[in-house]
């Protein structure tokens, strides 16, 4: 058992908060209990997630994808009341991190995605931030674009969209999860032969062709499981807490 405030200390000094310009805000976004024993996590706080964490008697549910977004609609009515409602009722916390949950270089989305399929980090690429979450690396072996798309089916469960964008086979990677297509381009200064994102855009077909860089999308939410499971394995190691992590059936 841990003090709540104590749990959203320690998470805020972490993963940095201070030094992000985000879409929402991080750390403690609804406040339930104050003594906390268990923790559900999920990557995003939907109402299914929230029904789930009611449902195994939570204390917590920490998220990656939490609430207040920048220029969405402030009225609490419609989806957005309900599930502001559940947490209220059950004295039910929300603690959500975004891009400081992308950066980490240990626990983070991107550190956590490399690490699941074996890619050698060796720098990052910049995403206009003081830490940034755009990874580089390299494979242990080269893989052709259909063995890459394998591996990924392998760990992530789903078969990614592939644009191939050359023939020959990869090495190099750059990788960030999400909706990071917009840094395919960035990415391509660091001489690549994949990039690899959560999800894809009209012109993303283009720049793969003439870029010569094939381009994988893997799904935002497959890439973006990783992170919240690690950083609340790391609070239960830390305060003796138990955690389940609930798994949404999102294709996108």
């Amino acid at each position: 058992m841990a003090q709540l405030n104590e749990i959203v200390g320690y998470c805020d000094v972490l993963m940095q908060v201070d030094k992000f310009r985000d879409y929402c805000p991080n750390g403690l976004q609804v406040e339930g209990r104050s003594e906390v024993r268990k923790i559900v996590s999920a990557v995003t706080a939907s109402q299914d997630a929230i029904d789930a964490a009611v449902a195994a008697g939570a204390d917590l549910l920490l998220v990656h994808h939490g609430f207040f977004w920048k220029n969405e609609n402030p009225v609490l009515t419609g989806p957005k009341k309900r599930r502001i409602k559940t947490l209220l009722e059950n004295d039910l916390s929300l603690l959500a991190y975004h891009l400081p949950l992308d950066a980490h270089p240990e626990i983070g989305n991107n550190a956590q995605l490399g690490r699941l399929l074996n890619i050698e980090f060796v720098e990052h690429f910049d995403t206009g931030s003081p830490l940034p979450w755009g990874f580089v690396g390299k494979l242990h072996r080269k893989l052709s674009g259909n063995e890459l798309s394998d591996l990924i089916n392998e760990k992530l469960g789903r078969f990614p969209l592939h644009i191939p964008g050359h023939s020959r086979e990869i090495e190099k990677i750059a990788w960030c999860t999400g909706g990071a297509q917009g840094y395919f381009e960035v990415a391509a200064m660091h001489n690549i032969d994949a990039y690899i994102s959560g999800e894809v855009s009209e012109q993303t077909y283009h720049q793969a062709k003439e870029l010569g860089i094939d381009y994988f999308s893997a799904g935002h939410y497959a890439t973006e499981r990783y992170g919240v499971q690690a950083l609340a394995e790391k609070l239960v190691g830390r305060f003796n807490l138990t955690h389940d992590f609930v798994e949404i059936n999102n294709p996108v």
